[in-house]
């Protein structure tokens, strides 16, 4: 029998099957796109950085069959999801970096007829630096060019992050 290594995708995968995240955000759609909804969570890990898993449902174009459509996804400075997302700031970004480097812009999701799942890793931010932020999803992808924020055009979901108890 082989002698399998923990490798960091061994402990992700472990981490996912338990699924008792350490923070969590609650995403709801704006006035436009009331369906929009899912959750993004965050697992700390003993590598030092953030798994993070979104599961989202309901995207614009979940009325077109076999429809695949990129969304801009990042932490924005306040939780605040209150006006259509008004109050939400600008991307995370502690150490004054241009975009696409703050700590806020995460990987865009793959919309495919309404749906999106993504997981990744991530060291530019530590959970409890994000509590109270919100996730923010864009109705366009970013661009990862455009000053200060990728031309990622409306928010369309916003879940603040909380500890999940």
């Amino acid at each position: 029998m082989p002698n399998y290594q923990t490798t960091p995708k061994i402990a992700f995968t472990d981490l996912l099957l338990r699924d008792h995240p350490d923070a969590a955000a609650w995403i709801k759609g704006n006035t436009q796109n009331p369906k929009l909804s899912g959750m993004v969570k965050f697992y700390h890990t003993t590598y030092g950085g953030v798994l993070v898993e979104a599961q989202i449902f309901g995207l614009p174009n979940i009325e077109t069959p076999g429809s695949s459509n990129f969304y801009a996804m990042h932490i924005h400075e306040s939780g605040d999801c209150s006006d259509d997302f008004a109050h939400t700031g600008m991307h995370y970004n502690p150490k004054n970096a241009s975009h696409p480097d703050h700590a806020g812009d995460m990987p865009p999701l793959l919309g495919n007829q309404g749906y999106a799942f993504s997981v990744f890793y991530d060291k530019r931010f530590t959970i409890p630096e994000i509590i109270g932020k919100a996730v923010i999803i864009h109705e366009k992808p970013d661009d990862f060019t455009s000053q200060p924020a990728g031309n990622a055009g409306q928010k369309i979901g916003c879940g603040e992050i909380r500890w999940v108890v």
